[in-house]
């Protein structure tokens, strides 16, 4: 009997010390917080960040046109000048006296014409009563065409001398802004070939030049014929230059021109827009940074900047699904549109996209999502310098105490009448 007590005994306390050792059971961490926005797809203009190099609407050289001396330049270099308004002036002396050779000439054409033309018309009156041959009758007609040719090759040549009398005035063949000077006074011009005088540019409104890689375009015309894109035409597409400063340019310029051919040195196809310049602050050759808008994207997503993770594999973003738990989903991005990504796929309407807290979260593993937006973002940017704050204000009550024994004991005396 006694050793089926001892083993009784021991078996109990063997239970005792299991049971003793076993630990409690370990609860699980509540899911992480996040904030996340709700995705909603978005008719989106289609922008691009480029850079363009500024051209004169128009440029207009002025040469000399006919030969002589450059006499004066009568417009002031660097000035506003108009169509029409004479800029130098040639010689006219050599001119003037081709002029008056033109008129003798034609003068002496006029005399030998009515001389011919009386002669024929005396033939033509006695050729039926058969006193003039046949033979003379031809020739004095004959005179009387060569001699009204010359009147009118007499005529040609004085009406030359004249235009070339008046290219002695050199003008402006546009309104614009009229360069330096090309050639001094007292120059020879126009002597074997037409002599640059100067030059005037158009500088309202100007162009700006600029190209796009032929990849990209076809990338855009390919979501275009898919219905992702639709790109702007008829000058509606616009572009908005930024100055040298960092503002804004107050006048969009509208595109106007696209090139149908590839440039084979650069692989790039040549755009261009016109911008508007009434207070002329934009000179041309200078280069502009700026922003066209060519189109507006279909079912595009905005996407705050810090929502978009990069790998290996490329963009992603980490979306709460209705299950609670986190999932990974590949993003196709177009570029940033101010403090968001554009992205054109890998997102679904009405995904719960993880902003705020991506790091806290794991693929596959719950989350519990809340709202977020840019003011709790602004709010929690605040928190550090507000925490910062707080040691400062905690080191005055560390003061505090020496400050009171000071108070209590100057106070100590003066209270003692009071009790009395």
């Amino acid at each position: 009997m006694i050793a089926p007590l001892r083993t009784l005994a021991l078996t109990c306390a063997v239970a005792v010390a299991l049971t003793a050792c076993k630990k409690p059971e370990q609860q699980m961490p509540p899911p992480p917080e996040v904030g996340v926005i709700e995705a909603k797809p978005q008719t989106l203009p289609l922008q691009r960040e480029l850079v363009g190099r500024l051209s004169p609407f128009r440029s207009a050289d002025v040469r000399a046109r006919v030969p002589g001396v450059l006499l004066k330049r009568v417009y002031q270099e660097g000035a506003d000048v108009r169509q029409g308004q004479v800029l130098f002036l040639i010689d006219p002396a050599p001119l003037r006296a081709s002029l008056n050779a033109s008129q003798a000439e034609l003068a002496s054409a006029q005399a030998t014409y009515a001389n011919a033309k009386a002669a024929a018309n005396r033939a033509r009156s006695l050729a039926p009563q058969k006193f003039v041959s046949r033979s003379d009758l031809d020739s004095a007609e004959a005179a009387e065409r060569t001699a009204a040719a010359a009147v009118q090759q007499a005529q040609a040549a004085l009406t030359s001398a004249k235009i070339n009398l008046g290219y002695a005035e050199v003008t402006s063949p546009i309104s614009g802004r009229a360069g330096k000077q090309q050639v001094t006074e007292g120059a020879l011009v126009g002597q074997g070939d037409v002599t640059l005088l100067t030059t005037v540019d158009q500088l309202d409104p100007l162009y700006v030049n600029f190209s796009m890689s032929v990849d990209e375009l076809t990338q855009m015309r390919a979501a275009q014929a898919k219905g992702q894109l639709a790109l702007s035409g008829d000058g509606k597409s616009t572009v908005q230059v930024k100055l040298s400063d960092g503002s804004v340019y107050d006048q969009p310029g509208t595109l106007d021109f696209s090139s149908t051919t590839v440039d084979p040195a650069t692989g790039a196809v040549s755009l261009r827009a016109v911008l508007p310049n009434p207070q002329q602050i934009l000179l041309p050759g200078a280069f502009v940074s700026f922003q066209a808008t060519l189109g507006e994207r279909n079912n595009a997503f905005l996407v705050p900047l810090q929502a978009l993770q990069r790998d290996t594999v490329g963009g992603y973003v980490m979306v709460v699904g209705k299950d609670g738990k986190v999932v990974r989903k590949n993003v196709k991005s177009e570029g940033q549109q101010g403090s968001n990504w554009l992205v054109s796929g890998g997102l679904d309407n009405g995904d719960q996209v993880i902003v705020a807290g991506v790091q806290k979260v794991k693929e596959g593993a719950p989350a519990k999502a809340t709202p977020w937006t840019p003011a709790a973002a602004n709010g929690t940017g605040k928190a550090p310098a507000a925490a910062g704050a707080a040691p400062a204000a905690a080191a005055k009550p560390a003061a505090a105490p020496a400050d009171a024994a000071a108070d209590t004991s100057d106070a100590a005396p003066a209270a003692e009448p009071n009790k009395q």
